[in-house]
């Protein structure tokens, strides 16, 4: 940012001081602990004369009647007023007005009204300027999330027209769209998020923008994509349409374009009577309900091979290996989107076992419990449970592998091992390969009952060893 400007005096200005009870407005048992924090904060901003509002999404949720997760201030009182007024204070974007306050562990973000001047980045304003209500509200994205509230008052603030766009449920950006998508482009990502996790439609001037300018989405940084991308996935109302919209809008082919040949993608209709590979996908993450991310993943990509594997068979329409070919695309674009390492572990993990469901019921007793008790197997088991519903709807494996977990509740899938490396090196086999495969068979056959204990297992273990000496 190159510089600051001041549209007013930084003085502070001294009023009668508010009388204000927290308790007469609203009591603060029934606030969340966030909410009553932010309205401690506001309330002193007031006292010390200065205008306070809550800003964008808290005042959105409250006319909606959902439960916010944050509560933005919005003032007319500069930085260092604000630093000035509370004890503890973390100043993460005082060029651009943005200071945190810090009360019982809970960080406020408050910000000093302000407009914007250039943006070379896409990201972040050059120079910002302070200046009065109206015109902070009408830099800001869309209508819906550019309003104020005043809790002491209860009177919401409405430059921008925000409370009739969202009577109309639609997405709106503030004034010229193609300006408020060339100052940020993750903007454009944003539009997508609202309006599938409200249930909303974007208005259609703020759509053609979009797809006008949906190629620059490419300059914001794979963070950023990937937080606005896995909300999306994750928070939306129906995933799957609004995968459909970012397809629509030409976001996809920046954000995953390896997706994009699963459109049209066939596969044998009487396990898929559903469609392509990609409409498979967008029905399975529709039968999502606010998932992990970890589950959102593994059904976005458990099928993202096929395309690359599909042949035409004697019978039919194959695609050998997808699930190991799925996987290794999903690895490479987790770690592109700079997910954590272990969430990526899991995800390819269940991804490549996905198809080993359809054989449980021929499992033997070892490979079964093994399958139960690896540390993926609720999101492996969600997966196929999602799978088969957006297909072929048959769940019988998955109400057998439910059958399985409830006769285990009372012991652990994975028991503890009765035979160790170092029990086999007392009856003289010596650490190697001959060591793995004895540890293997040994605990398949604990696994499978074939010993009534330890110490039978361990004779056996003993016999075999002797006999492969003397042969």
């Amino acid at each position: 940012m190159k510089e600051t400007k001041q549209c007013r005096s930084g003085a502070i200005r001294r009023k009668k001081r508010i009388n204000f009870s927290v308790c007469s407005l609203q009591t603060p048992c029934l606030m969340n602990r966030t909410e009553y924090i932010a309205l401690e904060i506001l309330t002193q901003i007031r006292t010390a004369g200065f205008t306070a509002y809550y800003a964008g999404g808290s005042v959105r949720d409250r006319l909606l009647g959902r439960p916010a997760k944050d509560y933005d201030i919005v003032t007319d009182a500069l930085p260092e007023q604000i630093e000035a007024l509370f004890e503890k204070t973390v100043a993460v974007g005082k060029a651009f007005g943005v200071i945190v306050v810090v009360q019982d562990g809970i960080e406020t973000e408050v910000a000093t009204f302000r407009t914007d001047g250039g943006y070379q980045d896409g990201r972040r304003p050059d120079t910002v300027a302070f200046c009065g209500a109206e015109e902070d509200a009408r830099r800001r994205d869309f209508t819906v999330n550019g309003m104020f509230y005043d809790p002491i008052d209860d009177r919401v603030t409405d430059f921008v027209g925000g409370k009739n766009d969202l009577d109309k449920k639609i997405i709106r950006a503030i004034g010229n769209p193609e300006k408020r998508f060339a100052e940020d482009h993750l903007r454009m990502l944003r539009a997508v998020r609202f309006a599938f996790t409200l249930g909303f439609k974007i208005e259609p001037d703020t759509r053609a923008a979009i797809e006008k300018h949906a190629a620059d989405l490419a300059k914001i940084s794979t963070e950023r994509i990937e937080n606005e991308f896995s909300r999306i996935l994750t928070e939306s109302l129906r995933p799957g349409d609004a995968l459909r919209e970012l397809v629509d809008l030409g976001l996809m082919e920046q954000i995953l374009p390896e997706l994009l040949p699963m459109i049209g993608q066939q596969q044998p209709p009487q396990f898929h009577p559903e469609g392509d590979v990609f409409e498979h996908t967008a029905l399975m993450l529709n039968l999502m309900n606010h998932p992990a991310r970890t589950l959102a993943y593994a059904v976005l990509l458990h099928d993202i091979g096929k395309p690359a594997t599909a042949f035409k068979g004697e019978d039919r329409l194959r695609f050998h290996g997808h699930e190991r070919k799925s996987a290794e695309m999903a690895e490479e674009i987790l770690r592109r989107l700079r997910l954590p390492a272990k969430e990526i572990r899991q995800i390819v993990k269940a991804i490549e076992g996905h198809m080993r469901f359809k054989d449980v019921q021929k499992m033997n007793r070892s490979t079964l419990r093994k399958l139960l008790g690896a540390d993926t197997f609720d999101l492996e088991l969600e997966l196929h449970r999602i799978d088969c519903e957006g297909s072929h709807g048959i769940l019988d494996n998955y109400h057998f592998l439910r059958d399985k977990l409830k006769e285990l509740e009372h012991e652990p899938a994975l028991p503890a091992r009765w035979i160790t490396g170092k029990d086999l090196s007392k009856i003289g086999v010596a650490p190697g390969p001959r060591m793995g495969e004895l540890l293997k068979e040994a605990y398949d056959a604990q696994l499978e009952g074939r010993f009534a204990d330890r110490g039978a297992l361990l004779a056996w273990l003993r016999q075999t060893s002797a006999q492969q000496n003397r042969s």
